[in-house]
């Protein structure tokens, strides 16, 4: 598997500062609402909805709305139905893109994912066409300041982690990235709370097993339809394989 690249770290920050805004808990307000659908309110027996929940507080997300999303899916009548899609695609340069969405109307996503994709340099691509790029890994960030490198390496590799490893550009962007496949993720991120940590980030993701090196140019294109597919109320998350230098990095952070 390849490292966590230096563009997916800007994308990442990014979204975490887009999160401030709001945008963000109506998604993962729309993730809940599925996640109850499909295993029930209580999320002792529920594991994605558990899974959820942390995401949500990672968020910051009110404890208030992270309620009123399991009411909403637990009532007795009616309610929406969501449909999980994944669109496959190149960017600028033939960089692979892998999109996630939870939708109430699929018209209205093929459409809209096609659009963006046909106005700003990319092309959709046909199911498996670029997803064999792409594995789901668990994968936990924790902020450098909690710990040492050494004690963290010791609680998640007891617990089933793949990897450990120190990420960011300064000392005060600095995390660790956790990795592990994904029957051991619940285990490693139980082992994560019991020490006391808090992770600012704990999801199953899609992890590029290769990466493509661009230059600016290239990842300002591919930052701008990331940006524009993110932007869509119907799309979870988004996955390119491309990584750039961490001088390329810099300029695009500056931004």
């Amino acid at each position: 598997m390849a490292g966590h690249s230096h563009f997916a770290n800007i994308m990442h920050k990014k979204a975490r500062t887009d999160a401030k805004r709001g945008k963000a808990f109506s998604k993962i307000s729309t993730l809940i609402m599925a996640a109850v659908r499909v295993g029930g309110p209580k999320p002792e027996d529920n594991p994605r909805l558990a899974l959820c929940i942390d995401k949500a507080r990672a968020a910051n997300m009110p404890k208030d709305n992270i309620k009123r999303a399991i009411a909403r899916a637990s009532g007795a009548t009616g309610g929406t139905d969501y449909v999980e899609l994944t669109y496959e695609g190149y960017g600028p340069n033939g960089v692979a893109i892998l999109i996630e969405t939870l939708t109430d109307n699929r018209n209205r996503t093929n459409t809209e994912i096609n659009i963006i994709f046909r106005k700003n340099g990319g092309s959709i691509g046909s199911p498996g066409s670029v997803a064999y790029l792409f594995e789901r890994k668990g994968v936990i960030e924790i902020t450098a300041a909690q710990t040492t490198e050494e004690q963290l390496f010791e609680i998640a590799v007891e617990a089933g982690a793949e990897d450990v490893a120190l990420q960011g550009e300064t000392d005060d962007d600095a995390f660790f990235l956790i990795t592990s496949d994904v029957p051991s993720f619940a285990a490693v991120l139980a082992a994560i709370k019991e020490a006391g940590l808090e992770a600012r980030r704990s999801e199953l993701a899609m992890i590029p097993s290769t990466t493509v090196d661009a230059d600016e140019k290239t990842a300002r294109k591919v930052m701008k339809l990331q940006g524009l597919f993110e932007d869509n109320d119907d799309v979870q998350s988004v996955t390119t394989n491309l990584d750039v230098s961490a001088e390329v990095a810099a300029i695009l952070a500056a931004d």
